[in-house]
């Protein structure tokens, strides 16, 4: 995704990791609809390297005290971080597809559909008597009512009901993501008519993925092809055709490179399209190793090193030696880092 490439560096844009930065948690989570999140330190740092001003305590103030976001598992099975208000649309459109790997998943850990029943209402009961609570609280309850928890069965549980609209990761209680009931936490559900919904979609994934087509969007969202092509179409108008079958929102202007910049675990851009080459370049065994997206470094749009944090001080490993102006700007950035994730 080179600066130089006119589509990599309008993604960059749409990415928000170019271009005037956001002030606020809530304005990152709404550019990019949803952040990958079963890795909270990469989830908050996603929100770092699109924001300016912000800190991990923010998000997390978001989380808990203003309600304006909230993890969940949405998009192509996996824990994303939204706002709250998104949640009905992307909830619609991405969990119901989910619900066959689901059963699947809790029939292998031994629960059948009526175990899963019992479990859920054993959840919804808890959640909406003495939530919020913690995983472990739920796990307690569930054993109490002779419901298995071992194993991977109290995790598949609370995933089906994050794809039943019963629960979501609300706030933080101590260290800890609790467990809310969305009814509760949300309010009534509205009801949301499906075609503009997937218009909607298609309008709101191109605003932080765009240029992007119907084969990005399918894969991002974790939805069918039919319905990708379906809401692409809905907002043919707002679009404009870029060359390789490529649309982005009609006025999106490309802005300058951004300053070379830490990228945290499990990162958008690494997840937003059908290729991570434009990225990655040669690298893509170095980022992603068994299926875990390694925290990297950008330079110029592409992926340069891989870091990690050693206690607290990060660790740059670099794919070939850096030029000393580069280096000396990721160790800058590295500052910020740590400041942001209060390590002092």
């Amino acid at each position: 995704m080179s600066t130089r490439d006119p589509v990599g560096a309008r993604r960059l844009t749409a990415q928000l990791l170019a271009g005037p930065p956001a002030r606020d948690p809530l304005a990152v989570a709404q550019r990019l609809l949803a952040i990958q999140g079963q890795d909270p330190r990469g989830a908050r740092l996603a929100i770092r390297a699109r924001s300016r001003g912000v800190s991990a305590a923010d998000v997390d103030r978001a989380l808990t005290e203003e309600r304006s976001l909230l993890i969940t598992w949405l998009n192509r099975g996996t824990l994303h971080l939204i706002r709250s208000e998104d949640y009905r649309l992307l909830h619609l459109l991405t969990t119901p597809q989910l619900r066959t790997s689901s059963s699947t998943r809790l029939a292998q850990e031994g629960l059948d559909a009526r175990d899963t029943d019992r479990g859920l209402a054993v959840i919804e009961r808890a959640l909406g008597t003495d939530g919020p609570l913690t995983r472990q609280d739920l796990a307690g309850r569930l054993e109490q009512a002779g419901i298995p928890t071992g194993g991977q069965a109290l995790i598949q549980l609370l995933h089906r009901a994050g794809v039943e609209a019963i629960a979501v990761r609300g706030p933080m209680v101590g260290r800890e993501h609790a467990y809310v009931r969305v009814d509760d936490w949300l309010g009534p559900a509205p009801a949301l008519d499906r075609d503009r919904a997937l218009a909607e979609l298609a309008r709101r994934y191109l605003a932080g993925h765009g240029p992007a087509d119907e084969r990005d969007l399918a894969r991002w969202a974790g939805m069918a092809l039919r319905d990708a092509r379906t809401g692409l179409e809905a907002i043919a108008s707002e679009l404009k055709t870029l060359p390789g079958g490529l649309v982005d929102l009609a006025g999106r202007r490309a802005a300058p490179a951004p300053a070379p910049r830490l990228l945290g675990a499990f990162e958008p851009l690494l997840l937003g399209w059908v290729s991570r080459e434009p990225v990655l370049g040669e690298h893509p065994e170095r980022v992603v190793v068994g299926g875990i997206f390694r925290g990297f470094a950008l330079v110029g749009g592409r992926a340069v090193a891989v870091w990690r944090l050693r206690g607290t001080e990060v660790e740059l490993e670099p794919f070939a030696p850096l030029e000393p102006p580069v280096a000396g700007a990721l160790a800058q950035d590295a500052r910020a880092v740590r400041e942001f994730l209060g390590l002092g």
